[in-house]
């Protein structure tokens, strides 16, 4: 047999284990499921057979316990209660509601914090964080590693053979962790020994010849002063990769112990901010698949139009589903905003039909299952004034909760009219990935070079344009196969090995089209400058050089000009010398190298290079580019305006409105509407059967 074939077989026999169980977890008949969040300990227990028939009245169909409730499980030291909880589980049953339970490692109980202060996390200048929050005990501690490991033992060997337990979450809402604790500044030293070996191999890395930084052992180093000037860069960057990978090893142990008591089908995540600085996101391979949170309505986005923030920035959800689904078999979103919150900046009522907007975006990229944070808004605590399903009086709906509601008989429509899989041929022709690797950003985020620049909005500037040509994108690492992508997009790809120049340059010489934005190359993978001419190792695949790059004041943009039309830019423009087979798209125009070459795009194999040299002001360089360059490749796009996303799954096709107008779609002939109207209100949603 063919070593190509045996692969191939390997390949299927691997898709179709994932796919079982996929589908074990989630089956693909109900398309998706939905959650609320419940804390039996904040309540009466009286009232509590009540709210869970609401629960299941309204819809629900799995609810979530124990996440911030360590003091309770465990009120003394070895001394675990786990009577209350077993109460609600059994009354959730009783209902029909099945049940995710989660380790509570974000609220260690006070004895806990009294008896060991040192599990508590160290600020740079030697404070330390204290009891009465979340998330203030340290991943880096020994001590809290291991104790924490023992609760969690006891919980799965409660649960773990609970078939009435689906899944478990581990923590909530994990962040890097940073701590400058003695027992980080120990594992710190470790975890560069392991990485570097000698000394010699981390001087060399961090080039510490620089500023006679140089080591002669590793007991020398400490984490360094990230508020002090001129630390070297690549300890910080090494620092905050250590920190990302305590918090995934974190989670894998958890992960790990409790697999050794829990029953095959109950699946392990844990639910991330979407942090696209955040290495540690989809870095534990313990875990059966990652889920995310989102929060559209707090303060700090203004939306499409005046009243567009109380819809929010359409681009949030869109990116979390895109950036997620990637990275796991399957992705889920753990906490969706119910309604108003509490803790944002201002803190204003979203619009009537946002909440349900929202569900159905998650829907539509490929979510498996949506739950919110909380059925019962919390009558005290930090978080009073957060909207939960139902109010403060225990009964009422709120206004999301009734949106809520109506998303779930909707998915019922969607369950009785489920056919098969079927996408439009010209959606998946517009498959487009995006090269990125968050640590590359934090690298660039260290060493920005100017304050005008912005890392996650540069992005975008290419990522949504890709939405309004209706494109399916997918946010892809450097491991992940580039063959099944037409297009290829690499926005501020600032680190780049040769390996990695190496394997681009294959993907455009086998026919692929590959998108290069400014700040790209300009590194090794090591972060360093080319001991050559400046990004020289890509200059065979842009067709030419990059002479300098330039940095313009805030007050001062100049200007681009391509096809007639000019676009302004400010915060960074590399300044090309293409050579003479390569095809010239703009030019700089207003400065001393007024007519150099900005946007050039190369033939090379059987693909092409576009490279784009300048981060313009608004984004429309950017996208004129995008657009001119599916045009050549024939490549059929839509053109939504923005704040429009259409996707499609499950044999659906789902259209959406963040806009401030109506929006009217057209759908194909034959197209069978189950909810909404061709004309799509704000905050509307459509959905057509294929």
């Amino acid at each position: 047999m063919k070593k190509v074939t045996v692969i191939a077989i390997l390949f299927l026999l691997v898709f179709n284990a994932y796919a079982q169980r996929i589908d074990q977890y989630f089956p693909s008949s109900e398309l998706t499921t939905v959650g609320a969040y419940y804390y039996p300990e904040h309540w009466n227990e009286s009232q509590w057979e009540r709210d869970f028939q609401k629960m299941a009245e309204m819809g629900f169909e799995f609810t979530h316990f124990a996440e911030f409730a360590w003091a309770q499980l465990e009120p003394q030291e070895g001394v675990y209660d786990f009577v209350w909880l077993d109460k609600a589980v059994d009354l959730a049953t009783k209902y029909k509601l099945k049940v995710v339970m989660c380790t509570s490692t974000a609220t260690p109980p006070v004895w806990l914090v009294r008896k060991h202060p040192d599990v508590l996390k160290s600020n740079e200048d030697g404070t330390t964080y204290d009891h009465g929050s979340r998330q203030h005990a340290s991943f880096s501690n020994e001590y809290y590693r291991a104790y924490s490991q023992k609760m969690i033992t006891e919980l799965a060997k409660h649960y773990g053979n609970d078939k009435r337990i689906i899944g478990w979450q581990l923590d909530n809402e994990p962040a890097s962790n940073t701590d400058f604790g003695e027992d980080a500044q120990i594992r710190y030293r470790n975890w560069l020994k392991r990485k570097y070996t000698t000394i010699d191999a981390l001087n060399k890395a961090w080039g510490t010849n620089f500023w006679s930084g140089t080591y002669s052992d590793f007991s020398e180093i400490n984490i360094p002063k990230h508020k002090q000037w001129g630390m070297n860069l690549y300890q910080r960057l090494d620092h905050s990769r250590f920190c990302d990978y305590e918090t995934s090893s974190f989670l894998d142990e958890q992960a790990q112990t409790i697999r050794k008591y829990a029953d095959a089908g109950q699946w392990i995540t844990t639910n991330y901010i979407p942090y696209y600085d955040a290495r540690y996101v989809g870095a534990s391979k313990e875990l059966d698949f990652i889920s995310y949170t989102r929060y559209m309505v707090y303060g700090e986005h203004p939306g499409i139009g005046t009243k567009g923030y109380r819809v929010g920035e359409y681009s949030r959800i869109a990116m979390a589903n895109d950036y997620f689904r990637p990275l796991s078999p399957l992705y889920g979103v753990m906490e969706l905003q119910p309604g108003q919150v509490n803790w944002g900046s201002i803190n204003s009522q979203p619009l009537p039909g946002a909440v349900r907007l929202w569900l159905w975006h998650v829907f539509a990229g490929g979510s498996k299952f949506t739950c919110t944070y909380r059925f019962r808004a919390p009558i005290y605590g930090y978080e009073q004034y957060h909207y939960g399903i139902v109010g403060p009086d225990g009964v009422t709906p709120t206004s999301g909760g009734k949106e809520f509601q109506q998303f779930m008989d909707e998915i019922k429509v969607l369950r009785e009219n489920a056919g098969d899989d079927k996408v439009p041929e010209d959606y998946l022709n517009r498959k487009t990935a995006i090269l990125y690797d968050p640590d590359n950003t934090v690298a660039i985020n260290q060493n920005k070079q100017t304050v005008v620049w912005n890392t996650e909005e540069h992005v975008l500037k290419y990522y949504k344009p890709l939405k309004a040509f209706g494109a399916p994108v997918d946010f892809i690492r450097d491991t992940m196969d580039f063959s099944g992508y037409a297009v290829l997009v690499l926005p501020a790809y600032q680190q780049m090995s040769l390996k990695l120049i190496g394997k681009l340059s294959t993907y455009v010489n086998n026919g692929g089209n590959l998108v290069m934005s400014c700040r790209s190359g300009h590194q090794d993978e090591f972060g360093h400058l080319w001991e050559a001419k400046h990004a020289e190792p890509i200059y065979k695949l842009i067709g030419g050089e990059i002479e300098f790059y330039d940095l313009l004041r805030p007050y001062a943009p100049d200007t681009i000009l391509m096809d007639n039309l000019t676009y302004a830019w400010t915060s960074w423009g590399d300044i090309l010398k293409p050579a003479n087979n390569t095809e010239i798209w703009g030019n700089y125009a207003g400065d001393f190298y007024s007519g150099k070459p900005a946007v050039t795009c190369n033939k090379l194999g059987d693909g092409t290079v576009t490279y784009v040299g300048a981060d313009s002001n608004s984004g429309d360089l950017e996208f004129n580019v995008l657009e001119k360059l599916y045009k050549r490749l024939d490549i059929g796009i839509e053109n939504y305006p923005k704040g429009i996303i259409v996707e499609y799954r499950d044999g659906f096709g789902i259209a959406m409105n963040y806009s401030d107008k109506v929006y009217q779609m057209k759908l194909p002939i034959g197209s069978e509407i189950l909810l909404g109207t061709k004309d799509i209100p704000t905050a509307g949603v459509l959905v057509w059967k294929l």
